[in-house]
């Protein structure tokens, strides 16, 4: 073992038998590692639930909406037959499946809640997103043309407290002419499912029905509001829907990828993840910078080791390598506590979080305002490398001025009150 580092480990350890100054800069030692290990285990747990949110929110929102959508500029789409053909003439356009989509009221008893009321083929709507998979009670296929079945979301189910086999009222905007006055549109269906996507946008109003029945209570006839797509990749929906609008022939047609409808959300997430970054950050720096003080009042305490080393003929570097190593293994075992106990939390959230909830009495997570039910977490290990790559080089830096200073130590001015 070279020198340098048996002297730079035993700085760095607390002696039994240290007392005053020696025990204090111990202290400050073990402050600083702790400083740097919190603020990497955070920076790990922030970004692996952010990572997790983001791929959540995505997998949720395309579970229920489409990767792309080609609708009518006007709202009524006859030849959605032609426009599906043509859209999986594409090699990456993987499944289509034609829908309606208006707005209605729902009332059961005294309840009234506003929804979507989305008018889909169930076959044909299982190509391109999930339903079936997210159904909590009935089945997605007991949507039958002229049975007048409806499929609700569990949330805007609970609002309306109906249950399977109830019947409730759909009430369409538009309304029938009438010479005594202009008449609501007014159905009645029966509950024949309950689904739970994850997403409360959708649990709490969303409502499905079959493809024929909308077209019938909306008096679209033979009319669809237009045609959902799934690709094999779905980001790449952006080029495949600027293809798309150039290869479909039926004119009044505009083609929306979920890039679009959703850019905004995701806009914003990814802006919130990188400002958490740069913030966490900042706390890593400031733990790492804590090492100076305790370097700077390393050296000066042992300025007459050092002038005894260079007495022994020690050179500049070499007294410099042993701060430097000092200031080093403080960070490392630093980032090792912090890593350690970061991918601990990260992937234990669905413990830590109830506890820290029954703890406190407080509810940490509320999926009405972060749209899904549970909290997330997803590490990637290119983000674990560059926490550790970063904050080792910010623990470097750091430990370069004092152990610099130290190598400047002159001999004879150091042992001169000796």
């Amino acid at each position: 073992m070279r020198y340098e580092f048996l002297v730079g480990l035993r700085y760095t350890r607390s002696r039994k038998r240290a007392q005053g100054r020696n025990r204090f800069i111990s202290f400050i030692s073990l402050v600083s590692m702790l400083g740097i290990a919190l603020g990497v285990a955070a920076l790990i747990v922030v970004l692996s639930v952010m990572n997790g949110f983001q791929e959540e929110l995505r997998t949720r929102i395309l579970g229920v909406a489409s990767h792309i959508q080609v609708h009518s500029v006007d709202g009524g789409l006859e030849a959605w037959q032609q426009v599906a053909e043509e859209a999986q003439r594409h090699p990456e356009v993987k499944a289509a499946a034609p829908y309606v989509q208006e707005q209605g009221m729902l009332s059961f008893d005294e309840a009234v809640r506003g929804t979507i009321v989305r008018g889909v083929i169930p076959s044909e709507e299982d190509k391109v997103a999930e339903f079936g998979r997210h159904m909590q009670a009935g089945a997605f296929e007991a949507l039958q043309p002229g049975r007048f079945g409806i499929v609700l979301g569990r949330d805007l189910a609970h609002a309306l407290r109906v249950r399977m086999g109830d019947k409730l009222t759909l009430i369409a905007p538009q309304g029938l002419v009438t010479p005594a006055a202009v008449l609501p549109r007014v159905k009645q269906f029966e509950v024949v499912g309950i689904f739970e996507a994850g997403m409360y946008e959708y649990d709490s109003a969303l409502a499905l029905v079959h493809l024929a029945d909308a077209q019938a209570l909306y008096r679209l006839g033979d009319a669809v509001s237009g045609v959902r797509l799934k690709l094999d990749d779905l980001f790449a929906a952006p080029r495949v829907a600027r293809e798309l609008a150039l290869t479909i022939s039926t004119a009044g047609l505009t083609v929306a990828d979920w890039t679009r409808s959703h850019a905004n959300f995701f806009r914003a997430v990814a802006l919130e993840k990188t400002m958490m970054t740069l913030i966490l950050f900042l706390i890593v720096a400031v733990a790492a910078f804590n090492i100076v003080s305790t370097l700077v009042m390393a050296v000066q305490e042992k300025y007459a080791d050092i002038a005894i080393l260079r007495t022994l003929g020690a050179s500049p570097a070499s007294i410099m390598a042993i701060f430097v190593l000092q200031g080093t293994i403080i960070g490392f075992v630093g980032l090792a506590a912090g890593v350690a106990g970061g991918l601990a939390i990260a992937h234990n959230l669905d413990v830590v979080i109830p506890a820290l909830e029954a703890l406190t009495g407080a509810t940490l997570w509320n999926k009405e305002i972060y749209y899904i039910n549970e909290l997330p977490s997803q590490v990637l290990a290119a983000d674990v490398v560059s926490i550790v790559s970063v904050s080792f080089v910010l623990t470097l830096l750091a430990a370069l001025y004092p152990s610099w200073r130290a190598s400047r130590v002159n001999p004879a001015e150091a042992l001169r009150y000796e």
